[in-house]
């Protein structure tokens, strides 16, 4: 048999239909893996790189009003995003204690439940757009192999009916058909390995980024209380 025979064009082009679906799966695994992994990379670095920036111009702030106003150009960072929605609580709290007729005693517990709330629901649609689409990175790494392992198995099978309707045995006969069915295994594990190393990549990420915002939430609140005391207290 010619050298050319056993390229990749021709395996491909002389598989079974069974073998070629496998493969089409594996293509449609493999560009949305591809896809996902540019988008959510773009989308999680420019969230550190703003997040970080928002941190720096936060500490530099000498009122919480003043950060509010520059927090509205980060949009891409999810820690912007959580205090400009903490901020915007504890304006309507303090518009509704104005016009209220509870004790202050009572009203400043009521804004500080509030804006709790109010962070902790933030940071929870933060991590949750931060995690969409990930989860398709682990389907594709866990289903994938196992998908190019199911084509391997079935184009074996075609290969030994062959064996048994030819009587015989021999490498040339064998071979063509083994290695066919070996590019569904082998383009499997290629799409599963890059889906679980970004998939990995990317939980960590977001892990960290949900710790810090857990750790400005605690910043931001003993912030809040403070300047709410004073007004109180004005």
């Amino acid at each position: 048999m010619a050298a050319e025979s056993f390229g990749l064009l021709y395996m491909l082009n002389d598989a079974g239909p069974v073998v070629k679906f496998v493969m089409l799966m594996l293509l449609f695994f493999s560009i949305i893996s591809w896809s996902i992994m540019f988008i959510k990379f773009k989308y999680i670095r420019n969230a550190y790189k703003e997040s970080s920036d928002f941190t720096d111009i936060f500490w530099q702030c000498r009122t919480l009003a003043d950060a509010f106003t520059k927090a509205k150009a980060l949009r891409s960072s999810p820690m912007a995003r959580i205090f400009i929605t903490a901020y915007m609580e504890m304006a309507r709290s303090e518009k509704k204690e104005g016009k209220g007729t509870l004790g202050p005693e009572t009203s400043y517990l009521q804004a500080m439940g509030s804006v709790k709330r109010t962070l902790r629901r933030s940071i929870g649609v933060e991590v949750r757009r931060l995690s969409q689409l990930v989860p398709f990175l682990a389907t594709a790494g866990n289903t994938a192999p196992f998908i190019g392992l199911f084509g391997t198995v079935w184009g074996i099978m075609n290969t030994f009916q062959g064996i048994g309707l030819s009587g015989s045995a021999s490498l040339a006969v064998v071979a063509p058909g083994i290695s066919e069915a070996l590019i569904a295994t082998a383009a499997g594990l290629a799409v599963a390995i890059p889906s679980v190393i970004a998939y990995n990549y990317f939980t960590d990420r977001i892990r960290v980024l949900d710790s810090e915002l857990q750790s400005f939430s605690s910043d931001l609140l003993n912030i809040i209380e403070k300047d709410i005391q004073k007004q109180m207290e004005a």
